[in-house]
């Protein structure tokens, strides 16, 4: 999640074309691929998935440190989930909200997230968390790195649905100007080895329908944290 809210400027979204490969995927560099379509089938099962969890632990719009409100609504399961508050972003096995532990993972969730992480070159890959975003138009998530799980050797796996979205893909450095890629319902982005440190994000949601997310995007993040 971004270390802090960054204004958006010109060239954080300049246009570097992404090949796509033989297969309709999208290499994003040494172990970062956008595999598209992957996950199309199971979309409406995993908004499912999705509904059940936000009754749980509804979808919230984070303060930063700085005192910034996200534009992002998030929730999470599994072991641990991702908050972020005046005092600072951290894991934590429990809602701050209600004080319950998160929500379980699905099987689902895993299934998918094992799956992607094998298709893009990385066996025996266990995500213990998943991170939920809700975007409206507008919303964006600012160029950030993955970098406060303990285990950075699982790469990172990110699953769109509803409406499409441009994804940025930079390098190890912010200042690397990033990759725009169209992600859209059902593509699943995964990251690591080399990669799992590049700089990525979202840009500003367009306008859209979609007919399972109406004006929204739901995307899942994957990640071992503990």
């Amino acid at each position: 999640m971004p270390r802090r809210h960054l204004p958006v400027t010109q060239d954080l979204f300049a246009s570097i074309a992404s090949p796509p490969s033989p297969a309709g995927n999208v290499r994003l560099g040494d172990g970062a691929v956008v595999l598209k379509a992957f996950a199309a089938d199971e979309v409406p099962a995993l908004l499912e998935c999705v509904r059940e969890i936000a009754a749980a632990a509804p979808f919230r719009h984070l303060i930063t440190p700085g005192g910034y409100r996200m534009s992002v609504a998030m929730t999470n399961c599994g072991q641990v989930g991702w908050v972020s508050d005046r005092s600072g972003y951290r894991y934590d096995a429990r809602d701050p909200e209600s004080g319950r532990p998160w929500p379980v993972m699905p099987e689902l969730f895993q299934q998918l997230a094992r799956r992607a992480s094998a298709a893009a070159g990385f066996t025996n890959a266990v995500h213990d968390c998943c991170l939920i975003n809700r975007y409206e138009p507008g919303s964006r998530l600012s160029l950030h790195q993955d970098k406060d799980e303990r285990d950075p050797a699982t790469p990172i796996v990110s699953v769109s649905m509803g409406v499409p979205a441009t994804f940025l893909f930079g390098g190890l450095q912010r200042s690397d100007r990033p990759q725009r890629v169209l992600v859209g319902s059902g593509d699943v982005a995964v990251w690591g080895g080399p990669s799992r440190l590049a700089y990525h994000g979202v840009a500003p949601l367009r306008e859209a329908d979609h007919p399972l997310t109406g004006a929204h995007r739901i995307n899942l993040t994957f990640r071992h944290a503990l």
